[in-house]
């Protein structure tokens, strides 16, 4: 009676334990064969930047719900960001590099190459020269950064009449591969910018992969 017992109970194991295993695979066919993820916008799946796989891919849920107004005033602010990221993972090449602007930086006699690169540099530039940076950037934004004619041709053209490096002479086609190209470089060099100043804050040994490389870079070597 032991003996049946046991092996009725053994029948029971193995079938329960199938049948998990096969609640666990579905789990990984079911949904992609339901529904495409909430992250994906469809209404904005053909703007500049929607690229597969993802397509217009919203993760924060940002475009829920959203009219073309505020997927405009997205899409400028991520332009702007894109194009500082870009301008700082410069800046960061460029100094990591030991260039420096000539002279001085105050009347004290403190020079430019007295100012080490990145997250240090901020504590290194004299108080009044943040000031003047903050409202370098202030007018920037307020009287430079913006369609101040009325004549852009798409979100995040500033050119306002001044500047135009031949881009009226492209077509269509090309025009959206540059536009394109320039949203993708200016995301990744957001990421790129974020993980220099994380790294910094860590060890102080932003380029992490060149060590990874064999190659380290003496970072704000002598600062």
């Amino acid at each position: 009676m032991d003996l049946a017992l046991s092996s009725f109970d053994s029948v029971q194991f193995r079938s329960a334990v199938l049948a998990l295993c096969l609640g666990a695979a579905s789990a990984f066919v079911a949904p992609a064969a339901v529904r495409a993820p909430k992250t994906v916008v469809k209404a904005f799946e053909t703007e500049v930047g929607a690229q597969p796989p993802l397509g217009c891919w919203d993760p924060l849920g940002l475009l829920e719900n959203a009219d073309q107004d505020r997927f405009d005033r997205l899409r400028e602010v991520e332009l702007k960001h894109g194009r500082v990221s870009m301008l700082a993972m410069a800046g960061h090449l460029t100094t990591s590099a030991g260039y420096r602007l000539p002279g001085d930086i105050d009347f004290d006699g403190d020079s430019f190459a007295d100012i080490p690169t990145g997250l240090a540099a901020l504590s290194a530039v004299p108080p009044f020269g943040l000031v003047q940076m903050f409202f370098f950037v202030g007018w920037l934004e307020l009287f430079v950064m913006k369609d101040l004619t009325g004549d852009a041709e798409f979100v995040g053209d500033f050119r306002n009449g001044y500047i135009d490096f031949g881009w009226d002479t492209f077509d269509e086609e090309t025009k959206l591969q540059k536009r394109g190209i320039e949203l993708n470089n200016g995301r990744a060099a957001q990421m790129g910018i974020l993980g220099l100043m994380v790294h910094e804050g860590i060890n102080n040994n932003p380029y992490i992969l060149n060590d990874i490389l064999s190659a380290p870079v003496a970072f704000n070597a002598g600062f």
